[in-house]
């Protein structure tokens, strides 16, 4: 992760006790010392959020071998001057997202935001139309900060034990919101991941490091557009 550089603006009250020669070229001396001090700008970052739960975060695997620490090494590579800030929480459902996204966002500038939540809600049985609305409502919050962000929202689908008839409403909330909303979408984040045994850890859920570098592969097929 990079850090942030806040720049401290210093006034300084000279206090000239006589005139003089003598005086007058100390004060000329102290101007100048000032003038060298004046902070240089700092130039806006190009920062990437990626919001989302432990898939963000990368449970069970090292950061960097996560999808969005993945993500970064590929735009340094590329020399694409662009932060990925990994904003990933363990267990986060929407309406946790819903409750911290204002904090993360005003943090620091935001050119590109990936929204990846709505898988914990699926795996508790959360209803769709309760997803729905926090994913609907985390977009219009991100812009209402962020009005010139570009947003890609990552789809997700259900296990089949959830019922058929849940896993089909469940996978129509994501293509129905970017539409919508006039998001760009992954269509499943999980492609040729979710599932398959070895590219899992043995929860089944969170994906190896070799499972990171595929969806990493599918989010950057989708991000790149957007840079």
């Amino acid at each position: 992760m990079r850090f942030y550089i806040n720049v401290l603006l210093f006034s300084f009250l000279l206090a000239v006790a006589s005139c003089g020669s003598n005086n007058e070229k100390k004060k000329e001396k102290v101007e100048n010392e000032v003038s060298q001090k004046e902070p240089e700008k700092v130039e806006k970052q190009n920062n990437i959020i990626f919001f989302g739960n432990s898939l963000t975060a990368g449970y069970g695997v090292e950061s960097e071998e996560a999808f969005a620490g993945l993500t970064q090494k590929r735009l340094d590579s590329l020399s694409y001057e662009y932060n990925v800030i990994n904003a990933g929480v363990s267990g986060e459902t929407t309406a946790s997202g819903l409750s911290r996204v204002e904090w993360v966002v005003k943090r620091q500038p935001v050119d590109i935001f990936v929204l990846e939540l709505g898988g914990n809600d699926g795996l508790r049985g959360i209803k769709p139309e309760e997803t729905d609305k926090n994913l609907r409502a985390i977009i219009d919050k991100v812009r209402s900060i962020h009005p010139e962000v570009k947003i890609l929202l990552a789809g997700m689908m259900v296990p089949p034990n959830m019922g058929q008839a849940y896993a089909e409403e469940f996978q129509k909330i994501f293509p129905k919101i970017a539409e919508d909303k006039n998001v760009n979408l992954i269509p499943f984040l999980l492609k040729d991941v979710g599932g398959e045994a070895e590219l899992n850890l043995p929860d089944g859920i969170h994906p190896t490091p070799e499972g990171h570098k595929i969806v990493a592969e599918t989010v950057w097929k989708n991000l790149k557009p957007l840079l």
